[in-house]
C-alpha cells in the first residue's frame, strides 16, 4: 500500500477523549453552520424589512428555499464523500492517496458546480410553475434562483475544501473564512437592498459574492498548507481511481439530499395551496428549521471524520464510541434549541416581518416542528455513521423509501383527506421515526460484521506468529501442526465472519 508516515499532529482523531474532541472539533462547525444561517436569514431580514416590496420579496425567496436545496444538496453529498475517503486515509497515514484525493476531489467539486449551475437555472421556471408557486412571487424567485446559482461553482468548491480540512480536524479555518465572507454579504445586503433598491436581485448577487470569496479563501489556505491534502498545480489532476472512490461515497449521499428536497418539493406543494399569509408565514418560520438542522449537521460531519479516521486506523470499538457520543450530542442540541423557538417562537418570526397573519401562519409550523427535530438525529447521525465506514448505498436506499416515498404517499393520502397544516408537518415526525429505525439496524449489522472480520483476521495472525515462533525453536511438528490449522481454518473464520 502507498504509505508516507507523517508525524502525528493535534488534529488526529484516534486518540484522546471522545466526548472531549468531538465537542472541540464541532463547536466550530456550529459556529460555521450557525453564521450560514444567519447570513441567509440576514438576506429575508433585510428584504422583508427595507424592500419596497417586502412581503412579496420574503414570499419569492421563500418558494426558492426547498428547490436550491434540491440542487445544492448534490454539492454537499459530493463534499460529504470526499470528506470521508480524506478522514480514512489521513487516519491510515497514506499520504500519497490523501493528496490523490485532495487535487481530485477540487476538480470534481467545481466540474459539478458548474453543472448544476446551468441545470438548477435551466429548469428553475417550469418547476416554479409546476409547484404552483403563486403569481406574485414567481418572477422574483425566479429571478433570485438565476442569480444565486451562478454562485453554486464557488460554493462546491468551498464544501470541498470544508471537507477536507474537517478530515484533519481542522474545523477553525473554515469558520474564519465563512465568517469574513458572511460579513461582506450582511454588508452587501445592506447596500444593494436599502441604497440601490435592488430587492431580491440585491440579496442573490450579495451572496454570489460572499460565495466566491469564501471559495477562495480556502484554496489559497489549501495551497500553502504543508499537509499532504496541500493543493499544487503539478499534481492537478483528476485520477480515475479517486474519482470512481469520490464518486462512489458522494453521489448517493448527494442524491439522497436531492431527493428529499424532491419530496419536500410536494410539501411546498401542500402549503402553496393555502392563502398567500400562509406561504409567507411557512418561510419565515423554515428559518428555525434551518437553524437547528445546521447546528445538527456540524455533529454529523464530526460523526463522518472521527468514524473514517477510526475505521482506517483500525480502532473498531472507537466507531461506536464516536456515534453514540455524536448521537448524544445532536439529540440533546435539538431537543434544547426546538423547545426555545416553540417558546419564543412569536419574538423570533418578528425579525422578518410585523404582519400578525403572517407571524400566526408560521406558529403553526414551529410549533409541530420543534419538538419533532430531535427524531431527526436518530436517523441522519447513523447515515453520517455508515458513511464514515464506507456504506452510503443501502442508506441511500432506506432513505429514498422511508422519508421520500413515504411523505409523497402522505401529502396525496393523509394530507389530502384532512387538508390541514398539522395533518401536512407530522408527516415528518412519523417519517423521521421510521427512517431512523431501519438505518439503526443497518448501521449495527455492518457494524457487528465488521467486528468480526476483525477479530478473525487477529485470531489467524496470532497463529501465524505462533507458527514462525515454533519453527525458530526447532519445533517442526508443531510448527507444521499450527500451519496446518491455520491453512484449514482460515477460510472457515472468514466465511463465519461474514455470515
Amino acid at each position: 500500500m502507498e504509505k508516507a508516515k507523517h508525524n502525528r499532529t493535534e488534529h488526529d482523531l484516534t486518540v484522546g477523549s471522545p466526548a472531549k474532541k468531538i465537542l472541540l472539533f464541532s463547536l466550530p462547525l456550529i459556529l460555521t453552520n450557525v453564521l450560514q444561517v444567519l447570513f441567509s436569514m440576514s438576506d429575508l431580514a433585510v428584504v422583508g424589512r427595507f424592500s419596497s416590496n417586502g412581503a412579496e420579496a420574503i414570499g419569492a425567496i421563500g418558494s426558492t428555499t426547498i428547490y436550491v436545496a434540491l440542487f445544492t444538496g448534490i454539492l454537499i453529498g459530493i463534499g460529504s464523500g470526499i470528506n470521508a475517503l480524506a478522514a480514512r486515509h489521513i487516519g491510515a497515514e497514506n499520504d500519497v492517496k490523501v493528496a490523490k484525493i485532495s487535487h481530485t476531489g477540487f476538480i470534481v467539486s467545481l466540474i459539478f458546480g458548474l453543472i448544476i449551475f446551468g441545470l438548477g437555472a435551466g429548469l428553475a421556471r417550469p418547476i416554479l410553475r409546476l409547484l404552483g408557486t403563486k403569481s406574485e412571487f414567481i418572477d422574483d424567485a425566479a429571478i433570485y434562483i438565476y442569480i444565486y446559482f451562478s454562485g453554486l461553482p464557488g460554493l462546491s468548491v468551498y464544501n470541498y475544501g470544508n471537507g477536507i480540512l474537517s478530515a484533519d480536524g481542522d474545523t477553525k479555518r473554515p469558520l474564519i473564512f465563512l465568517s469574513a465572507a458572511g460579513v461582506l454579504n450582511i454588508g452587501l445586503n445592506i447596500l444593494f437592498v436599502v441604497a440601490c433598491d435592488l430587492s431580491v436581485a440585491g440579496v442573490a448577487v450579495a451572496s454570489v459574492i460572499s460565495q466566491y470569496v469564501s471559495a477562495v479563501l480556502t484554496v489559497i489556505a489549501l495551497c500553502i498548507t504543508k499537509r499532504p491534502y496541500g493543493l499544487s498545480i503539478k499534481q492537478m489532476k483528476a485520477g480515475a481511481c479517486e474519482v470512481r472512490e469520490i464518486l462512489a461515497l458522494g453521489l448517493p449521499a448527494g442524491l439522497q439530499n436531492a431527493i428529499f428536497s424532491a419530496a419536500n418539493l410536494f410539501i411546498q406543494a401542500g402549503v402553496n395551496t393555502f392563502d398567500a399569509k400562509m406561504v409567507e408565514g411557512n418561510s419565515v418560520a423554515a428559518n428555525a428549521d434551518n437553524f437547528v438542522y445546521n447546528v445538527m449537521c456540524a455533529f454529523y460531519i464530526a460523526c463522518t471524520s472521527f468514524v473514517a479516521q477510526n475505521y482506517g486506523a483500525g480502532k473498531h470499538k472507537n466507531i461506536l464510541k464516536c456515534y453514540l457520543i455524536c448521537l448524544a450530542y445532536s439529540f440533546g442540541i435539538a431537543a434544547i434549541l426546538g423547545v426555545i423557538f416553540v417558546l419564543c417562537g412569536r419574538p423570533f418570526l418578528s425579525i422578518f416581518t410585523s404582519d400578525a397573519e403572517v407571524i400566526a401562519g408560521g406558529m403553526k409550523r414551529l410549533s409541530i416542528m420543534g419538538y419533532s427535530f430531535g427524531l431527526s438525529a436518530f436517523m441522519d447521525c447513523t447515515i453520517s455513521a455508515s458513511r464514515g465506514m464506507g456504506k452510503t448505498l443501502i442508506p441511500t436506499i432506506i432513505v429514498i423509501l422511508g422519508s421520500c416515498v413515504f411523505r409523497i404517499v402522505w401529502v396525496y393520502t393523509v394530507f389530502e383527506h384532512y387538508k390541514t397544516i398539522p395533518s401536512l408537518y407530522l408527516l415528518y415526525t412519523v417519517s423521521w421515526t421510521m427512517t431512523a429505525v431501519a438505518e439503526i439496524a443497518y448501521f449495527v449489522f455492518v457494524y457487528v460484521r465488521k467486528g468480526k472480520m476483525e477479530a478473525a483476521a487477529v485470531s489467524v495472525a496470532e497463529r501465524g506468529e505462533r507458527g514462525a515462533e515454533a519453527q525458530q525453536a526447532g519445533e517442526t511438528e508443531c510448527a507444521t501442526t499450527v500451519c496446518g490449522e491455520i491453512g484449514s481454518e482460515t477460510k472457515a473464520e472468514y466465511e463465519q465472519a461474514i455470515d
